[in-house]
């Protein structure tokens, strides 16, 4: 009798801890989804402080948005970043795509370089993610992919205003050490043919392994010995640096046309200042930029990161396009839907407020560019100065 009444009490529980199991099953309903965003970028080598600029921004929208809080399609969501260093490989980006895809259901992968961009883009419309490309190659939008956003400016719209001042300032004889990686191969194909177009001569051309070395005399001493009066280099801040401190070393007195990757700020700290850029032009620091955007940003960055710690382009430009991710999952209603996403970029971009827009983005262009209006700057005097494009072709 006892062991029957035992059986039936344990019976009677059922239902209410059925009950109990739904209602924490309907709880459920309202918790907070987890969404991935994927980075694949180095993260190691010549080239890691380079992606390390590009996760910070990132991980900054993210701690952002967060913390105001976002709703996608009436759920509650939560943004987490997953890294993944691929050593500026274009085989270990897909590799690394597919990983973050596949493992962990990223809608988004951002990468800031051309030869992991085309990696992913052989199949990233087939595998439904959106390509957050951070390269200022035009081929990456021209391939006509419908699931990439290119992030900057292309850097054909660099090339006649930073030739007609280097040439006016210093002379019409240019030699060329550019890195060997994808992105400074694609700057090189169009510049060489610009810069003789515009009356110049290509004196000497010898593309070095910014990612992999830390020694670039031969290389430059090679370049120098061909008389040129501008250098044209170009790759990741810190390689790019002792390219010019070494040329500097090796009695260069010329000047210094530099690829938009590179940035003048974080090269002044390898040169051991600006003196040693004298002469330079490439695109403005962040930090010297006085525009709303960029100015707020400046000052969160150094707030999370450290007073000592400029943020670049690759930081304010990321963290910005992390605001519009998160803006376009939300006008598109889902977080799973990379078309949907992908459709309402444009939009989102328009709505970012003054702050977020650390970029001064526009919006989305026809094939998938953003509308941007950058500063460059020159280095004249010491100083850094910022200038506009279209002052430089007057």
């Amino acid at each position: 009798m006892t062991r029957h009444s035992s059986s039936r009490r344990r019976f009677n529980l059922l239902p209410a801890a059925l009950a109990v199991m739904g209602a924490f099953g309907a709880g459920s309903a309202f918790a907070q989804d987890t969404v991935k965003i994927g980075y694949t970028g180095p993260l190691s080598g010549g080239a890691a402080l380079y992606g390390k600029n590009v996760v910070n921004g990132i991980e900054m929208a993210i701690k952002e948005i967060n913390a105001a809080g976002l709703d996608v399609g009436g759920k509650k969501v939560k943004l987490e970043l997953v890294a993944l260093d691929d050593k500026y490989s274009p085989a270990d980006a897909a590799i690394n795509a597919r990983r973050l895809v596949q493992q962990y259901q990223a809608p988004v992968v951002f990468v800031p370089h051309s030869g992991g961009i085309y990696a992913m883009q052989a199949f990233n419309e087939q595998e439904k993610f959106i390509v957050m490309a951070y390269s200022s190659t035009p081929k990456i939008t021209e391939t006509g992919n419908k699931l990439t956003i290119r992030i900057p400016p292309t850097f054909n719209s660099y090339i006649e205003p930073f030739t007609r001042y280097e040439m006016k300032r210093f002379g019409k004889k240019v030699g060329m050490l550019p890195g060997d990686h994808e992105y400074a191969k694609n700057w090189t194909q169009l510049f060489g043919p610009a810069w003789e177009k515009a009356g110049g001569t290509i004196v000497s051309n010898n593309p070095m392994s910014y990612n992999r070395s830390a020694d670039f005399y031969s290389g430059v001493s090679r370049v120098l010995a061909e008389k040129p009066d501008v250098l044209f280099v170009g790759g990741p801040s810190e390689p790019t640096a002792l390219v010019v401190k070494q040329a500097r070393e090796l009695g260069f007195k010329g000047g210094f046309l530099i690829m938009d990757q590179a940035k003048l700020d974080e090269m002044a700290k390898v040169t051991d200042g600006l003196a040693p850029l004298e002469g330079s032009i490439g695109v403005l620091p962040v930090s010297y930029d006085d525009r709303v955007g960029p100015k707020t940003f400046a000052a969160a960055y150094r707030a999370a990161y450290g007073a000592d710690k400029d943020p670049t382009t690759e930081s304010s430009y990321n963290y910005a396009m992390t605001h519009a991710v998160a803006g376009a999952m939300k006008l598109a209603g889902s977080t799973t839907d990379a078309t949907a996403i992908r459709a309402k970029m444009g939009e989102a971009i328009g709505k970012l407020s003054e702050k977020a827009n650390a970029g001064n983005f526009k919006g989305v262009d026809a094939v998938g560019g953003t509308v941007v209006d950058p500063l460059v700057a020159t280095v004249e005097g010491g100083k850094i100065k910022p200038v506009n494009l279209s002052d430089l072709l007057k």
